[in-house]
């Protein structure tokens, strides 16, 4: 029980965390859109797909890999070996950083004109410095989750995205009299600072606990030699299958950059207008798309462990009820989120993006309404892909994304060359991938599970609420705008949608006790709820 609570807790401290960078970079995108409009957006978006790629080969699965071998060598008293996996990742982990970094700096230039997007240099080029410290802050993470302390990983995480947001924010307005090309790589320049700041943090805490490591280490039951070969072939064995699911998003990303420039240039389009429209798309629309993934995300973290616990107890029951609670709590944020998103789309971006031309709103507008209901796609594949890790099948859901993703670059080079179609066609397919891999995930976890569900139960209560609820936005939205100017009438149509919600799901009973067990301070909630009921 101690061990499972230590668990737990570790858990809500990385989901507490997780929530504040994601909201941290969800809200950097709406004022660094105001400041750089949809044409350095385009620039900012172009350089991120490759960089993230490089990024993900280099430290996705290694920080899982290292905290599973410091870990089972720390159980053993083995302290001197858990310290080992941690040199030797770091010098490994260095090295790859430095030649990425040294490779990304050196073909900056040809890989933006390649791309056929060649302003995009400086935005590019100020990501290459960050290679070399993400790989080193991703080992220092991983040794600590491997001894069961989260919080340097959670501290480095905030203090990271904090300093990417401010000084990224403050580079972009600096160096905007230089033109959009330099402002953008200012906006990049913000990654490379707070990827510098996460590293400093996290390895002040490393050396602010040197000694009590050290007397672990002189402490430590050596229980055999672990050569460096068998560290680095432990450690590859766990990475590589990880990274490889990891890494399909970001390939996804860098593969529909070059077709939906390529594409849209070959119908016509110039390399300017093109990268409006790919700013349009993937920095403003697919941000707000991206948002309520914070939320399942933190589910996701609780479903891992409490899956693997009731499939190790061989509790069907337990099985059955935690996988329909954590299907039903995303879908209770997806279903809204959503439809939200859907009915008020061109409303939502006007309120924030309202520096940006008409012409831009009308399109950033319809491209949310197209790529909308994908976020009922996303959030579901989040949890259903942290429920097919807790039954033992972690690469299952990089195999349907994958498939997903083979799709979607077949929907993007056919659509976007269709001059009536152009950009929407990439938001679009992104809607199709995921909806592949939502349907074939679910395929596997009914599979896996071995436990028949109640669909009805699961999917009939909370898109119900999520219908009223965006009926009631859009009929408050409708009475009041004639009255209001469109900040406030979004703004009450918004709140008032969500109380009505609430509301909803609280008449129709679209909240179990189940569900709540797996949102934090859920027995205080579920006092509330009870409340609420009686009255």
């Amino acid at each position: 029980m101690k061990k499972q609570n230590g668990f737990l807790k570790g858990a809500a401290v990385l989901s507490i965390a997780g929530i504040i960078v994601k909201i941290l970079g969800a809200m950097y995108r709406v004022p660094l859109s105001n400041i750089i409009k949809s044409e350095g957006m385009g620039y900012y978006q172009t350089a991120y797909p490759l960089y993230t790629l490089l990024l993900t080969i280099s430290t996705a699965g290694f920080p899982v890999a290292i905290a599973k071998l410091v870990s089972e060598k720390r159980s053993i008293g083995d302290y001197e070996s858990a310290h080992k996996v941690f040199k030797v990742a770091l010098i490994g982990l260095a090295i790859f950083g430095g030649i990425s970094s040294l490779f990304l700096g050196i073909n900056a230039e040809r890989i933006v004109a390649n791309i056929g997007n060649s302003n995009a240099y400086y935005a590019l080029i100020s990501l290459a410095p960050a290679l070399v410290f993400v790989p080193v802050m991703s080992v220092m993470r991983g040794f600590f989750q491997g001894s069961q302390n989260m919080v340097p990983t959670a501290l480095s995480q905030i203090a990271e995205q904090s300093f990417r947001v401010f000084s990224g924010l403050f580079l972009t307005y600096a160096l905007l009299d230089r033109g959009i090309p330099m402002a953008a790589g200012g906006a990049s320049m913000g990654g490379t600072i707070g990827a510098f700041t996460g590293t400093i943090v996290v390895i002040g805490i490393y050396l602010k606990r040197r000694e009590e490591i050290n007397e672990e280490r002189r402490n430590s039951l050596i229980v055999g030699e672990y050569p460096v070969s068998d560290i680095i072939k432990d450690l590859l064995k766990i990475a590589v299958p990880i990274t490889l699911g990891a890494a399909i998003i970001p390939i996804m990303d860098s593969i529909d950059l070059k077709l939906v420039m390529q594409r849209l240039q070959l119908i016509g389009f110039t390399e300017s207008y093109a990268n409006d429209l790919y700013g349009n798309y993937k920095g403003m629309a697919q941000t707000l798309v991206n948002l309520p993934q914070v939320f399942a995300v933190a589910i996701s973290v609780s479903l891992v462990p409490a899956i693997s616990n009731a499939k190790a107890a061989n509790d069907k029951g337990d099985l059955r009820d935690t996988i329909t609670s954590g299907l039903r709590m995303t879908l209770l944020i997806g279903l809204p989120a959503a439809l939200g998103l859907f009915i008020l789309s061109e409303e939502i971006i006007r309120l924030l993006y309202y520096k940006n031309t008409a012409e831009t709103i009308i399109i950033t507008g319809n491209l949310l309404r197209v790529s909308a209901l994908g976020v009922i796609f996303l959030t579901s594949v989040q949890s259903l892909s942290a429920i097919l890790q807790g039954l033992g099948q972690p690469l299952i859901p990089a195999i349907n994304l994958f498939v997903g993703a083979v799709i979607k670059t077949i929907l993007t080079y056919t659509l976007t060359v269709i001059p009536s179609i152009n950009i929407y066609g990439a938001a679009f397919s992104t809607v199709v991938a995921y909806g592949i891999a939502f349907i074939l995930n679910l395929l596997a976890v009914i599979k896996y599970s071995e436990i028949k569900f109640d669909f009805k139960y699961i999917f009939k209560k909370p898109l119900i609420s999520a219908i009223g609820m965006a009926i009631v936005v859009k009929l408050v939205y409708f009475s009041i705008g004639g009255i209001f100017r469109n900040s406030i009438s979004t703004l009450i149509s918004i709140a008032i949608g969500g109380v009505t919600y609430i509301i909803l799901l609280l008449l129709t009973g679209g909240i179990s006790d189940e569900d709540l067990k797996l949102l934090p301070k859920g027995d205080k909630i579920k006092i509330v709820i009870d409340k609420i009921k009686k009255k």
